[in-house]
């Protein structure tokens, strides 16, 4: 793709910095954490395996998109701290969640995961100093700051904890009995 094809900033950023309220970076991290660490896990295990609707995903394959999709913005990441050079390519979420095996695993094991690789990004992201954040990162057909990937990880964990809430919550059967 030529670089004049490139989008600076792309629609989804908008949406990205709205979900994070204004939050700097750190804050958002800090917060997502807390976040995970108040999941219900004893309500999340009465919903198991439902969905709100046939053919969406179950809890378990959300929180396994939510791990997946955080390693590899975060290989991301790395690729553009370190000056690598190499565009990422897009990842097809929808054979992703085909070929987990999330449905077999304890809810349990899901939050642990994700809380054990929030703060590994967190710790990365620490680790960058402000010009590693500002570097402008280059991808397939987009660009945005750096920093710019983990408020994006953030994002995508309050939009889909948003639809837990709404969607799933309510099939939790000590609410709907």
């Amino acid at each position: 793709m030529e670089k004049s094809e490139t989008k600076e900033n792309p629609g989804f950023l908008e949406y990205v910095y709205e979900l994070n309220e204004g939050m700097e970076l750190a804050e958002a991290l800090q917060l997502s954490m807390k976040e995970i660490n108040n999941l219900d896990i004893t309500q999340l295990n009465r919903i198991g395996l439902k969905t709100y609707e046939e053919g969406k995903w179950t809890i378990h394959r959300i929180l396994q998109h939510l791990i997946d999709w955080e390693r590899i913005w975060c290989f991301r990441a790395i690729l553009f701290a370190r000056g690598d050079g190499t565009i990422p390519e897009a990842h097809d979420q929808e054979i992703m969640g085909k070929n987990s095996n999330a449905d077999e695993l304890p809810i349990e094991q899901l939050v642990n995961e994700l809380s054990i690789v929030r703060q590994s990004t967190i710790m990365m992201f620490e680790s960058f100093n402000k010009n590693i954040l500002e570097t402008n990162c280059r991808f397939f057909e987009y660009q945005m700051p750096l920093f710019a990937i983990g408020l994006t990880i953030t994002a995508h964990q309050i939009h889909h904890f948003k639809v837990i809430k709404e969607r799933y919550i309510p099939l939790d059967s000590r609410i709907t009995n």
